[in-house]
């Protein structure tokens, strides 16, 4: 998905999402960010409206990035601020060693160079196994159960939630709006990389870090440690919320307003 005019003269966003996660997530942002920018939210292959790969060993980070690259080439975005969650910023963070000159700016949302076990543990126990549902009501209690921690405040905002998880299927039920072979991509490399020598690739990138207070992926401890390694390091922790902020939160868009208004700031005048 695509907001905002071609020509507009602030810096483009790209926003990379989570795992299993789709351009849906990012639409209330996108809508915010786009006046006066590009901001650009696409869809992996395996999610949303793009399609399933056929061979499932192709749902691996580096085809990711190869794809990110052919969708810059292909929209004529030189230079982006990337606003990664989860697995997104985990992308963010490989760009700068795959296409460094591509990166004005990055957000990293729940993430960072190390992942706590329990969270990613959670993740791949959920994935690849659908859990169908006769009706969007049933679908956003089932999401209440999955993801206890997310700051969703009232009834809408669960079933809004729902809309994004779940798709609805031929069968007329509704399904997860992912390919579950993921969990099968993810177990057949269950040994994580060292992410640090990849954040470190940005340590002349401006940073900010979107942290929940509640996150069972990205510990405060880590964060920490993040701020140690890239002195510039912005920084917010949203109260009340785990694993992801939706980036609703005034707390997160306050932070992402500040940060993307400091970059246009140092852009060249055109």
């Amino acid at each position: 998905r695509e907001y905002g005019a071609l020509d507009a003269p602030g810096i483009p966003v790209l926003c990379l999402t989570g795992l299993t996660r789709n351009s849906r997530d990012f639409h209330r942002l996108a809508s915010r960010l786009c006046t006066g920018r590009r901001v650009i939210c696409p869809d992996y292959r395996g999610r949303g409206r793009s399609q399933y790969d056929a061979n499932s060993a192709n749902y691996q980070p580096v085809t990711y990035l190869h794809d990110i690259r052919h969708l810059l080439a292909v929209t004529g975005i030189a230079r982006v601020v990337v606003i990664g969650t989860s697995l997104g910023g985990v992308l963010a963070m490989a760009m700068s060693a795959m296409m460094p000159t591509a990166l004005a700016g990055v957000v990293l949302n729940d993430i960072g160079p190390e992942i706590d076990q329990s969270g990613l543990q959670r993740i791949l126990d959920y994935i690849g196994v659908d859990r169908p549902h006769a009706d969007w009501t049933s679908a956003a209690k089932d999401l209440r159960v999955m993801f206890p921690t997310l700051s969703l405040r009232c009834d809408a905002q669960w079933e809004a939630a729902a809309r994004a998880t779940w798709r609805e299927g031929d069968d007329g039920l509704l399904h997860f709006d992912w390919d579950i072979r993921l969990s099968q991509a993810l177990r057949d490399d269950s040994e994580l990389p060292d992410l640090w020598p990849l954040f470190g690739g940005l340590r002349r990138t401006p940073l900010l870090s979107i942290r929940g207070a509640l996150s069972d992926v990205l510990s405060a401890q880590t964060v920490m440690a993040m701020a140690a390694a890239h002195p510039g390091l912005k920084q917010v922790t949203v109260p009340n919320a785990g694993h992801v902020p939706s980036l609703g939160e005034p707390e997160a868009e306050a932070a992402i307003d500040a940060f993307i208004a400091a970059i246009d700031a140092a852009q060249p005048t055109r």
